[in-house]
């Protein structure tokens, strides 16, 4: 004898819902990757203003510092560079393999107009630290007032 299974359609709506509600949870909520983080292959960066530059760092270990490539374009700076495999580990040995390896570029625009011809960039303990003085225009100045 075959048992009969009654057909409850708001189940199958309940469990859509839940389905979109973890979705929304796991992309929104708790970001791991996906459209607020920066995209596969894209370089994280911090950028903060002093009074008198723009500070841009940026972690990058592993590579060698003569290995990256910075530029400034008008407003746009362009930080582009490679990390290389470890070529004495084989494929088949690994257990996990979560570090990310081949070419990276990141284009941001600066907010604020700078000196692009006196930027000056360290690499200290895989840290990268840019520092692009403000243009004089937007440097801020304090105004003596004389008493009569």
């Amino acid at each position: 004898m075959a048992n009969l299974v009654r057909w409850e359609p708001f189940n199958d709506l309940i469990s859509l819902r839940e389905a979109m509600d973890r979705l929304f949870e796991e992309s929104i909520v708790r970001p791991r990757s996906g459209w607020l983080a920066p995209a596969e292959g894209a370089l994280s960066v911090d950028m903060y203003e002093t009074d008198d530059a723009v500070v841009v760092k940026s972690a990058i270990p592993g590579v060698d510092p003569d290995d990256l490539e910075i530029s400034i374009t008008g407003d746009v700076l362009t930080i582009k560079g490679e990390t290389k495999a470890e070529e004495d580990v084989e494929e088949e040995n690994y257990i996990y393999r979560e570090r990310r390896y081949g070419s990276f570029c990141r284009s941001l625009a600066i907010p604020i107009p700078v000196v692009a011809d006196e930027a000056e960039a360290e690499f200290e303990n895989g840290v990268l630290t840019l520092r692009l003085p403000k243009a004089e225009e937007v440097k801020a100045k304090s105004i003596k007032v004389k008493a009569k």
